[in-house]
């Protein structure tokens, strides 16, 4: 199950720059994850000082 980040995301970059296969992007109000390419190594999750990236 892909992650998903949720509305606590304070758009800080934390997360794209931890991702190893580059599937998050800066989005309108928050950053997002591609689904079909997230590889749910939880990296983005570890990193994340609000914990918004979470397994959809």
């Amino acid at each position: 199950m892909a992650y998903y980040i949720h509305d606590e995301c304070i758009s800080c970059g934390a997360c794209e720059a931890e991702c190893p296969v580059s599937c998050i992007s800066a989005g309108d109000t928050k950053y997002v994850i591609d689904p079909e390419e997230c590889i749910e190594c939880g990296a983005c999750a570890d990193v994340c000082p609000v914990d918004a990236p979470k397994p959809e």
